[in-house]
């Protein structure tokens, strides 16, 4: 049986080795943190816990495939997005919850609008759709979820809670949201468009992202929860 090597210049294989065992650090700490913060936030803690858990089966499949051929095809990556990005912003609907009611209608909405968002990008990369009219369709989707965090009901939420911990929380959370998921259909427009042919540049950007996407979005939010249940607490003493 051939066993694939990574070579010590093999920097796509070495972004895939780090980032699979960030997101098994990353998941093994957010299901840990499930025990230390107070009942109302286990759920947006755990469904971090689960999408880090995605990353590191899509990075483990990944990782094999370019150890191998020396090319990862995209539906690696958006296998793993379809599910995580849905799950994520789920967490985040979740997290505005514990400063107050939110409309049912929102959560589908959420749910249907992020699922859309991964599946059109990838069906115009795939050749199944025009390119773009894709593109397009994917960031008016990714627009509207930043309207309903800047400017929607989570936002007016948040904004009366009075807890500072949950207000800091969100504002790294909307930011992780706008500045580090702005690198997923950039990734899509220069391939769609530019006729660039990925070597292993694109998976080596999107790893590293996974960091900021995955990792430190759901640290923020255990952070916040412990001292949101922290901040609980003493209010009781």
């Amino acid at each position: 049986m051939k066993t694939s090597v990574m070579q010590t210049i093999d920097l796509t294989g070495a972004s895939y080795s780090t980032a699979l065992l960030g997101m098994i650090a990353a998941s093994i700490l957010l299901f840990l943190g499930t025990g230390w913060v107070r009942h109302g936030w286990k759920l947006p803690v755990a469904l971090c816990g689960i999408a880090t858990l995605i990353g590191v089966l899509v990075l483990f499949e990944a990782r094999a495939v370019w150890l191998s051929t020396q090319q990862v095809p995209l539906v690696y990556h958006y296998a793993g997005w379809i599910i995580s990005m849905p799950v994520q912003i789920l967490a985040l609907f979740f997290f505005a919850r514990q400063s107050g009611p939110l409309p049912v209608a929102l959560f589908w909405r959420f749910v249907v609008i992020s699922v859309l968002m991964v599946l059109v990008r990838y069906l115009g990369e795939a050749g199944y759709m025009h390119a773009t009219l894709s593109f397009l369709i994917g960031i008016v989707f990714w627009l509207y979820i930043l309207g309903e965090l800047f400017f929607g009901r989570m936002d007016e939420v948040v904004s009366n809670a009075g807890s500072a911990a949950v207000q800091r929380g969100y504002f790294w959370l909307r930011l992780i949201v706008t500045v580090g998921w702005a690198i997923y259909p950039l990734g899509n427009f220069i391939t769609s468009f530019s006729g660039y042919v990925d070597a292993g540049g694109l998976s080596i950007t999107y790893n590293i992202a996974d960091f900021l996407n995955r990792i430190a979005f759901g640290l923020a939010i255990l952070a916040t929860a412990i001292l949101a249940s922290r901040e609980d607490a003493d209010e009781k003493v």
